[in-house]
Order: structure tokens, then sequence, then C-alpha cells
């Protein structure tokens, strides 16, 4: 039971009986903070596909080729089909949407090249895309 006792004295004693005393702690240096304030880069999207319209046969009914189609119809050489058709001022509408949508696309793509000539630090690659653009 002494030896346990001694054996455990020495343990909780640590490294006290080594030289304890002779231990200096590491020089403590003063932490130098260095900032730079860099901006973020600015991302340049790409600009979508171009649009790539299909073609569209445009037919026009007259009363004379009405008259023309459905006789026609009735023999059985003509292929029955679904007629839209706009009236005169249906037309102007849809000719304004258009204006509009184009107007819309040539605003936003202003806004993008406005961003894209914003930034200093452009990619020649990004560049020569933003040249392709209509």
């Amino acid at each position: 039971m002494k030896t346990l006792t001694t054996t455990l004295l020495i343990l909780v004693s640590g490294c006290s009986f080594m030289g304890g005393s002779r231990f200096t702690p590491p020089e403590v240096r003063p932490v130098e903070v260095v900032t730079i304030q860099k901006p973020a880069p600015l991302y340049h999207p790409p600009l979508p596909n171009r649009i790539t319209p299909v073609p569209v046969q445009w037919k026009i009914l007259t009363p004379d080729t009405m008259e023309e189609y459905i006789a026609d119809l009735k023999e059985g050489e003509a292929p029955p089909q679904a007629w839209y058709s706009l009236t005169g001022k249906g037309y102007e509408n849809l000719s304004t949407n258009m204006a509009e949508i184009k107007r819309y696309i040539r605003q936003v793509l202003s806004i993008i090249d406005y961003y894209r000539e914003s930034d200093p630090a452009k990619d020649d690659q990004q560049q020569n895309s933003s040249d392709d653009a209509p």
C-alpha cells in the first residue's frame, strides 16, 4: 500500500521533480494583420443563343379563295384545316406587341453591355463573345 501511495504521489506531482523551473515559454510576437481591399470580380453571364425563327407560311383568304377552298373540300381535294384570322386592329396590336418585345430586348442588352463595360478587369474571351451579340 505504501508503494502505491508513493507511486501515486510521484504521478500527481508530475514533472516538478524533473527540473520544471528550467522551462521557458516561447517568445511571443504580436500578430500582424494585413487587410487587402480588392473588389470581387463581376460575373458576366453569357448571352443567350440567338433566335432562329422558323419560317411561317402565310395564306390570305379572300371570299373568292374561300369559295374555292370550300368547293375543293366538298370534292375531297383539299385537306381539312383550321383557319385563324385577325382583324385590322388585331394585326396592329400584334405588330405593336412585337415592337415592344424588340424594345425590351434592346434595353436589356444595353444594361448588360453597361455592366460589362464598367468592369475594369474584363476577360478577353467575354469581350469577344459580347461583340458577337446582336
